[in-house]
């Protein structure tokens, strides 16, 4: 995909206001492309957590004044109003982000469209509309952004990639994210991406002249990338990763894993989670998961147990989607 240039509107009420949620939209769309123009919706002081990643990302940020019943109408239709002002003033935007879930959107996701934009959603499962989800060109699950990496952190504490292993982490997650269909991507590109994930980033700081022989010097340490092509058009690809931990789900241990994957999700401020979410990310972990192993004939039959056990309880929205709020 040649687009790249992103403008991103966020509605805090559907990330919950936390911090490294936030975080894990923006490196999302960064991964992506370049982040031209960005704006919150619906600000307030219980958010000030967030000063810091929506000043260093340039964000602007409309404050939610609360008076009356339409508070949040008004902040939806003043995102609307932003979102096309944009698209019909600034050409140098190919890409909007729209952070919600509200079916409202999704006219604007078609006009959008209709003018050439790629849209990319991003919400809670908890109020993901499936017209919404349907609209956009992509669409991704919250939750998933914010679990995707918990295993293995690509940063230190303070946000650091000052070793080749932090590097070769981050390196990893930008080629499986946005290599190409036979998972190899240009050296070039993936410098690019690192730029604009970490601006201060330099090979320098590493001891190295130039980036292909920084990653050079990862290659014949880890094993864990492989170059190839001429140095105008050098490629990267992943391979030598090392062979995963055999883990499985079990009649002894099934209420264990289950309960830490629903705190996880608490944790991240998820209090509703769709039950297909918390399927597959127990399926990320034991890919050979299946629910007749620990005696049930339905991932629903799960649920029911759990809620029976006072560990979550069983909600329909609207749309008669069923949830799984977290106890």
């Amino acid at each position: 995909m040649n687009k790249k240039n992103y403008a991103v509107f966020i509605d805090l009420e559907n990330t919950g206001g936390n911090v490294n949620t936030l975080n894990k939209v923006i490196e999302k769309v960064k991964i992506r492309g370049d982040i031209l123009i960005g704006k919150v919706y619906g600000y307030q002081e219980c958010f000030s957590g967030l000063k810091e990643t929506l000043l260093s990302n340039t964000f602007n940020v409309l404050p939610s004044i609360r008076y009356g019943f339409n508070q949040k109408n008004n902040l939806d239709i003043q995102l609307v109003i932003d979102a096309l002002e944009v698209a019909y003033t600034n050409p140098l935007i190919d890409c909007f982000c729209i952070v919600s879930g509200d079916s409202d959107y999704t006219p604007l996701v078609g006009k959008l469209k209709s003018m050439g934009k790629f849209v990319l959603g991003i919400s809670r499962s908890e109020v993901a509309s499936n017209i919404f989800i349907k609209a956009c060109n992509e669409f991704i699950f919250l939750e998933t952004v914010t679990t995707a990496t918990k295993s293995e952190d690509l940063y230190g504490e303070d946000d650091s990639i000052s070793t080749q292993r932090d590097l070769l982490k981050l390196v990893q997650k930008i080629i499986n994210d946005q290599g190409d269909a036979d998972g190899t991507m240009f050296v070039s590109e993936l410098k690019k991406t690192l730029l604009r994930l970490k601006p201060d980033f330099s090979e320098k700081s590493y001891g190295y002249n130039s980036f292909g022989k920084l990653l050079s010097s990862i290659e014949q340490k880890y094993g864990a990338l492989h170059l190839f092509g001429e140095n105008n058009s050098l490629k990267i690809e992943l391979k030598g990763e090392k062979t995963p931990v055999v883990k499985s789900i079990n009649r002894s241990n099934w209420v264990t894993v289950f309960q830490e994957k629903l705190d996880e999700f608490k944790q991240n401020g998820f209090k509703r989670v769709n039950p297909s979410i918390i399927k597959a990310e127990i399926q990320n972990d034991y890919p050979d998961f299946d629910e007749r192993q620990i005696g049930f004939k339905k991932f629903s039959d799960i649920m029911k147990r759990l809620e029976k056990d006072n560990k979550v309880s069983i909600e329909f929205n609207e749309a008669k989607t069923m949830l799984i709020k977290i106890l």
